[in-house]
């Protein structure tokens, strides 16, 4: 006889759910299994991010492919080790906290720049006069793909980092903040978080090439 006790069917039920393995991640358009790194696109309607297959993925690389419904998400990480913004220019872009994503919206037809909070990604509207001066003093941004790349942006102190990286890894960044935010000011769980968020885009960015902020 086991001495191993027997748990109540609902228990059971419960631990056995808990003890599963993930679900399999599924391409949103196909419904084939893909593995937890895989590709995305830009749903441009409601800037819904879909998983997809490397097949699907493919199906909609050209410019216009099924009617522009759907932009691939690309894979470039860049770092901008010039990029070039003082305090005062943070602050005239009313953005409260030390992090922030610009990115093109071809549906609006302009600029958008969101940053990250307890409550998920906030728009903050960019005055236009502070728009343009950043906009010319860092050419990388005229190299963004609309709607699928983002400038990523973050202060310390009074020193600036800035990537331009696929709108996917803004939404991650998006949902590290969601998930670990503690509080007033996100607490020590969400700050190292971010730390090893940023680090690990450190680890995989390139530096910008000369043509890409000359161009």
């Amino acid at each position: 006889m086991s001495d191993t006790p027997t748990l109540p069917e609902g228990l059971r039920r419960f631990v056995e759910r808990r003890n599963a393995a993930p679900p399999q991640e599924r391409c949103e358009l196909c419904g084939v299994a893909i593995a937890h790194e895989h590709s995305h696109l830009v749903e441009r309607e409601n800037r819904r991010l879909v998983c997809a297959c490397r097949p699907c993925y493919l199906v909609f690389m050209p410019r216009g492919a099924g009617q522009g419904r759907f932009r691939c998400v690309p894979d470039r990480y860049l770092h901008d080790a010039a990029f070039d913004m003082t305090p005062a220019q943070w602050d005239d872009l009313q953005i409260p906290v030390a992090m922030a994503f610009f990115f093109f919206n071809s549906d609006l037809g302009r600029s958008v720049a969101f940053y990250p909070g307890p409550a998920g990604a906030t728009e903050s509207l960019l005055p236009l006069d502070s728009w343009e001066t950043m906009r010319e003093a860092n050419p990388l941004f005229k190299s963004i793909e609309d709607d699928v790349e983002a400038l990523l942006v973050r202060r310390e102190g009074d020193t600036f980092e800035c990537y331009l990286v696929p709108i996917d890894a803004c939404y991650e960044l998006v949902g590290l903040v969601r998930l670990h935010w503690k509080g007033f000011d996100g607490g020590e769980e969400a700050k190292t978080a971010i730390a090893g968020f940023f680090g690990g885009l450190r680890e995989r960015s390139r530096p910008v090439p000369v043509n890409e902020t000359t161009s």
